[in-house]
């Protein structure tokens, strides 16, 4: 690049864009580098103007562009005249939702603004956390994964891999990311969302909506996130026969092949974003364990299934120990559903257990688990290699051939503990409830399958079959129970209590690992933020906590990492990193 003067003007040689920028960078000097408003819209080496403005949801403000913005950023004309204020568009926006009929409305409507301007879409957020979480995410997610395909309107900044294309995995993460640096992506197959299965390359809103909580409950900066979905081919036959399916139709490509692509993906995501936190989402039990295994002492990575649901439940179980005078170390653990939330909860007890002195092997003589085929024995050739530590031995028990009933299991092994991922509705029966009250006197069930219709027993039904005495939690939003003059709150075992602090933490420290240190921390943390002596009190804090909840995780696991040697963050006040990191939505 070379910058001349032939016949009295100047010539440009090179690169057109560097010497536009160099004359704008001129100019700035010329007015003693006054801050302009096109600063914040310098992208490429080019301002944005006009509609390329307003068609980026991370730079769009709509009717809130003041009136000098409009002049020097070519709006002039393209909105109406009244400039609102950032509460004005949410006041309104939110009224709009109002008017919808239905959740799938107000999520499709909400989607509108997220498509559209994403700091209204998180100041909205913000404001009604409790509210808006089962609209933009679980439960009503569920519809729009099911329906992706014929919904689709924008891809909302995702990244879609094909597995028949790896030479195509560095071209699409650097496209879908663009001039912004990532720091966090969740990535899902799809093949294992829970309570509704495999759903192909539908089932990248699950990544989008995951991302949304990391930032509403956390201050995850919506511009360092990426959602991206992996997609392998489907087993559900109603797409691969659907016209309108946007996915590859084709069987799901497993075995080398599909890890050979995984693997090639996390090596170009961490050499091309060198501070990445990488989120493994609702893949299936066959491949979820086999890859996180691998890469978590390799990177700094987490799986929501496996890890997530395992700290949000262990964080319960505590407050139940408080809340009972019991030690942990004490209880007898029954998992009733052996799939990659059961096993990875079931695994984060046991490995607590060990932390508080037992040995590994004491302590999996106090874990049982059921599957498919009732009570899991050591001679099944079915068994999950996360279920195998868990199995027993046959011989061991004489009414080996009725274990297939969970009511005689509960009778059997007499746990104090249950803990249901099973997605088989009404399951925790009155006698199974019964007959846990006769094995403990503040018995723990925690019916965590979701959606509604696949939870294992209504928290009304536990707190009155068991007379009051159960510590319950759900893996749904569970109205309080009235019971004999005691107002019982419900702790919803919602993984968003964990998981946006979690990332939060770590990106601020910078950790290079997630440790198992950090997860006990993680888990510690959830408790202190509600009153657990007052009768009735959740042993897991209420959705409403989760901007409290996420600062103390965060704050936790940040101090964890640092005290481990693994924080790279040029911050030494982990606190101080945390609080700064946040991002806040505002104009």
């Amino acid at each position: 690049m070379s910058i001349g003067a032939q016949d009295g003007e100047i010539e440009f040689i090179g690169d057109k864009l560097f010497c536009l920028r160099f004359f704008m960078l001129l100019n700035k000097a010329s007015m003693g580098f006054k801050r302009h408003f096109a600063d914040d819209y310098f992208i490429g080496g080019i301002t944005m103007r006009g509609h390329q403005i307003l068609n980026n949801p991370f730079k769009n403000k709509g009717t809130a562009f003041t009136q000098e913005e409009r002049q020097e950023l070519g709006l002039v004309g393209l909105l109406p005249p009244y400039v609102q204020t950032l509460e004005e568009q949410a006041a309104q926006t939110y009224a709009h939702m109002h008017q919808k009929g239905s959740d799938l409305e107000k999520r499709l409507f909400l989607m509108e603004i997220f498509n559209t301007n994403r700091t209204l879409f998180y100041y909205l957020f913000s404001q009604h956390l409790e509210e808006f979480n089962p609209i933009v995410y679980d439960p009503t997610i569920a519809d729009t994964i099911e329906n992706y395909s014929e919904l689709f309107v924008d891809p909302q900044y995702a990244a879609y891999l094909d597995i028949n294309h790896p030479e195509n995995i560095e071209a699409t993460l650097k496209n879908a990311a663009g001039d912004r640096e990532i720091r966090l992506i969740v990535v899902t197959d799809a093949e294992g969302i829970l309570g509704i299965g495999d759903w192909g390359t539908n089932g990248v809103d699950i990544s989008v909506g995951k991302l949304m909580v990391y930032t509403g409950a956390a201050g995850i900066d919506p511009a360092s996130v990426l959602p991206l979905v992996i997609d392998a081919g489907t087993n559900r036959q109603s797409l691969l026969d659907d016209p309108n399916y946007l996915g590859n139709r084709h069987e799901r490509v497993r075995g080398d092949r599909y890890y050979a692509f995984i693997d090639q993906f996390v090596e170009t995501a961490e050499r091309l974003f060198p501070k990445l936190y990488l989120h493994w989402e609702d893949f299936g039990r066959g491949n979820a364990a086999n890859i996180l295994n691998k890469y978590k002492t390799q990177i700094p990575t987490f799986n929501d299934d496996i890890q997530g649901t395992g700290i949000v439940t262990l964080g319960g179980v505590f407050a139940s120990m408080d809340i009972a005078g019991e030690k942990l170390t004490d209880q007898v653990y029954l998992c009733y559903g052996g799939g990659t939330a059961g096993a990875g909860i079931a695994s984060r007890v046991l490995r607590e257990m060990v932390v508080d002195g037992l040995s590994e092997e004491e302590a999996y003589k106090r874990f049982f688990m059921v599957d498919k085929q009732g009570l899991l024995f050591d001679d099944m050739d079915d068994l999950t290699p996360e279920q195998r530590p868990f199995a027993k031995k046959r011989s061991d028990f004489a009414n080996a051939d009725k274990l297939t009933d969970l009511l005689e299991v509960v009778k059997t092994v007499k746990p104090t503990i249950l803990v249901g991922t099973s997605t088989q509705p009404n399951t925790f029966t009155k006698e199974v409830v019964e007959a846990m009250c006769e094995n403990a006197e503040r018995p723990v069930i925690f019916p965590l399958s979701n959606p509604t219709k696949l939870a294992e027993a209504t928290a009304k039904d536990i707190i009155e079959w068991s007379n009051g005495k159960a510590f319950v939690a759900t893996g749904i939003p569970s109205d309080d129970v009235e019971f004999n003059g005691v107002n019982y709150v419900i702790g919803q075992a919602n993984n968003a209590l964990i998981y946006p602090g979690l990332g939060l933490g770590m990106l601020a420290s910078e950790a290079s690992l997630l440790t198992d240190e950090m997860i006990g921390a993680a888990a510690h943390a959830v408790n202190g933020i509600v009153d657990i002596t007052k009768p009735g009190a959740p042993v897991l804090p209420p959705f409403k906590y989760v901007n409290e909840v996420s600062l103390k995780v965060a704050t936790a696991v940040a101090k964890k990492a640092q005290e481990q040697g693994l924080a790279r963050a040029a911050e030494q006040d982990m606190e101080k990193a945390v609080r700064e990191f946040r991002w806040t939505p505002k104009y």
